[in-house]
């Protein structure tokens, strides 16, 4: 009697069999074959689909068994059956998960040449070379000095803060006119396109946090226009904890580890928002129903400072950026966000990433509210406070465009990890403001 393991993601069939009866089916996927006999075991692993090529890889483990060589498959329709169910399991796995799997296909016929880093073929990736098949590796194989150069500097200290993050890329197109308000050649025309990046991110977790805490969620985005790049950095929130950055600093550390337990501490956390009265107004906010959003997809974003917009007429207004999600506000409570992150930590990666690859593009319409500046000399309080917001009756929304995201980064590392985001950068007609 033997025991046939036939192993897959998410499936596990075994099957005992007679000597005689043996594999009387084939399976049309990449499987892995156990056979175990005693304490003899024989690994096979097929990448082939074809009925031919499984018939002789059998044939070559049994030989190897000292059993009968198996010259026809029988029982047709099970075969079939069986694999009609596992493309049907197959399409239930989600396109993060099929990444892999879809890049095999879509390089089968035309596979990459790997390249060294000065973009030379490499012969051979599986070997070093040393002196005779015992001897020491040799200094001359640029192949490894290469591979192991790359792979000493391929990862970067992760981010003080934000550090885990998502991103995307896509468009943002102008809707409606502003040029009245600012000479930026971005808005300069209805229907315009201009390439955009765009990092999410939660604030006070390590990169391997969960995507799921109760966290502010940082919404930078990077537009890529005629006259240069303009970085607007901003959050989920419309304000921030403090409005003097000479305390952003003390602020993130509370939101780190104990530099004694190194252990999150909320005794730091709470102590500093007590002693910062000028913070209540978004830890309100952050406690609120809107603190644990559901993907980034379903929330908003903001520029949160007040940036000054200047026209061709060297006029200028006073300006906050807003982007409202077109997906519609959607949050988790405490107790969906813990079963989550025990679950899948990188929920709102994965969540972004197969949005994007469904085609399902996530879209922000994107609005200012502008302000004069004799209108800020009678504004009740500060209007560049950061920790404030201008009230949408006096200061409307004014809709701009619309933010799109239609593509996956190619590479995460390259694409996003190294992704700078800088709020000096700024393009002509539109300034800081005091």
């Amino acid at each position: 009697v033997m025991r046939l393991s036939i192993s897959r993601p998410c499936q596990t069939l075994q099957v005992i069999s007679t000597r005689k009866s043996f594999l009387q089916f084939a399976l049309a996927f990449p499987c892995q074959v156990q056979l175990n006999r005693s304490n003899k075991t024989a690994r096979l692993l097929s990448e082939s689909a074809s009925i031919s090529l499984w018939t002789s890889h059998c044939n070559l483990c049994l030989s190897s068994l000292n059993f009968p060589k198996y010259s026809s498959l029988s029982n047709k329709r099970f075969m079939s059956n069986y694999a009609d169910k596992n493309k049907n399991n197959e399409m239930d796995r989600d396109p993060a998960s099929q990444q892999l799997n879809e890049y095999k296909e879509s390089v089968k016929d035309k596979p990459p040449v790997l390249l060294t880093e000065n973009g030379a073929p490499i012969a051979n990736k599986t070997a070093s070379l040393t002196v005779g098949p015992r001897g020491p590796l040799l200094l001359q194989d640029f192949v490894y000095l290469d591979e192991q150069t790359h792979f000493d500097r391929e990862r970067i200290p992760e981010r003080v803060v934000h550090a885990k993050g998502a991103g995307a890329f896509g468009y943002f197109e102008v809707t409606h006119d502003i040029t009245q308000y600012t000479r930026a050649k971005i808005f300069s025309k209805i229907g315009k396109k201009t390439p955009i990046a765009v990092r999410f991110s939660t604030v006070g977790g390590e990169s391997g946090s969960a995507d799921t805490v109760r966290d502010p969620r940082g919404f930078a985005v990077k537009f890529y226009t005629e006259e240069g790049i303009w970085d607007l950095v901003g959050n989920n929130t419309p304000i921030f904890f403090v409005k003097d950055p000479l305390l952003f600093p003390s602020f993130i550390h509370t939101q780190k580890r104990n530099p004694v337990t190194h252990l999150k501490d909320m005794d730091m956390f709470w102590d500093f928002l007590s002693l910062r009265p000028e913070s209540t107004h978004q830890v309100m906010i952050l406690f609120s129903d809107r603190g644990i959003p559901d993907g980034y997809p379903h929330m908003n974003g903001y520029g949160s400072h007040t940036f000054k917009l200047v026209n061709n007429n060297n006029e200028f207004v006073y300006c906050k950026f807003h982007y409202k999600t077109d997906q519609g506000i959607k949050n988790l409570t405490a107790e969906e966000a813990a079963k989550i992150s025990s679950q899948d930590p990188d929920y709102a990666i994965r969540n972004l990433y197969n949005t994007i690859a469904k085609k399902e593009f996530p879209s922000w319409t994107f609005y200012i509210q502008v302000m004069t500046e004799q209108q800020a000399d009678k504004f009740q309080w500060n209007p560049f406070d950061l920790t404030k917001v201008w009230p949408h009756k006096e200061y409307p929304l004014i809709p701009v465009g619309k933010l799109v995201l239609d593509k996956n980064p190619s590479n995460y590392f390259a694409d996003v990890e190294q992704l700078a985001f800088d709020p000096a950068h700024m393009v002509p007609g539109i300034e800081p403001s005091p």
